[in-house]
């Protein structure tokens, strides 16, 4: 505050402090420049941070790390579980000889049709469950009732589902919806920024597409150590072209590494083998 006045940040770039907006306006051309490069540095500081855990999270259960690879999604909670819980639970069912089985996470019963599922999902989309939400939106997808599945993505991803703002940017590539590159991109960074691999990949072959290889290095570090393997590839890739150095790769491939065994436990290999078996 400035004798009693409180001044209002330029929310862009917070370089600058205004006494009103009449002031602020005035001042737009002499500051259009510098609000948009620091705005561009913000945005590139918040967009390049590595993050803690990929966009899955943990099992609610056992509490490691989440695979890549597809997991199971419990219709009553929305809980996305990994799949040795999930098959540790339905071997719990068989020894007790339960009539139903139970949700592993809440412990409610589980509808023994479709129709049940769906109306559970239903339910917690009522109570603006994103991830229900996202979960409809991908069957709609690939229904091909492209109208719904845009409008549960575009619902999911403003509560913050990062596969919503992905599966958001492939339709606005794939020309699903009218394409739009600028919203693309955006829905490419907001998936990354929450620990999508996928997305932050699919950056990286944008950067270069557009000659831009020093920031594709960085997304697809970024997606390694977070145990993409496509990613990793193509650091591999790159580093026979002279674009990653050898410690960075050695880094990413240790990083890599290290997250893959993070999310590994007895559980998920014996249900690993168990679905095998069933193939």
């Amino acid at each position: 505050k400035v004798d009693n006045i409180k001044l209002m940040r330029c929310t862009a770039c917070y370089l600058v402090r205004y006494c009103s907006v009449i002031c602020q306006k005035s001042h737009r051309s002499q500051h259009k420049q510098a609000c948009k490069k620091r705005a561009a540095e913000l945005r590139d500081e918040l967009l390049f941070r590595q993050p803690e855990s990929t966009h899955l999270g943990d099992c609610p259960i056992c509490m490691l790390p989440l695979s890549l690879d597809p997991n199971s999604m419990t219709s009553c909670c929305s809980k996305v579980i990994c799949k040795g819980c999930d098959l540790a639970n339905e071997i719990q069912k068989m020894e007790e000889s339960q009539s139903q089985i139970l949700c592993p996470f809440c412990r409610h019963p589980v509808p023994p049709t479709d129709e049940g599922i769906d109306l559970n999902t239903l339910k917690r989309i009522e109570a603006n469950d994103p991830v229900a939400m996202r979960h409809v939106g991908t069957r709609c997808y690939h229904e091909g009732d492209y109208d719904s599945a845009f409008e549960y993505f575009t619902k999911a991803s403003g509560l913050g589902e990062a596969d919503a703002h992905y599966q958001l940017s492939t339709m606005y590539r794939d020309g699903f919806v009218e394409e739009n590159k600028k919203k693309e991109l955006y829905h490419l960074e907001e998936a990354a920024i929450a620990g999508h691999p996928r997305a932050r990949c699919n950056l990286a072959v944008l950067d270069c597409e557009n000659g831009r290889t020093k920031r594709a290095v960085k997304h697809f570090m970024i997606a390694a150590k977070l145990g993409h393997v496509l990613s990793l590839e193509n650091l591999k890739n790159l580093f026979i072209g002279g674009a990653v150095t050898k410690e960075d790769l050695a880094t990413a491939i240790r990083a890599h590494k290290a997250a893959v065994d993070a999310m590994k436990s007895p559980q998920r290999e014996a249900a690993a083998a168990f679905l095998q078996e069933r193939i």
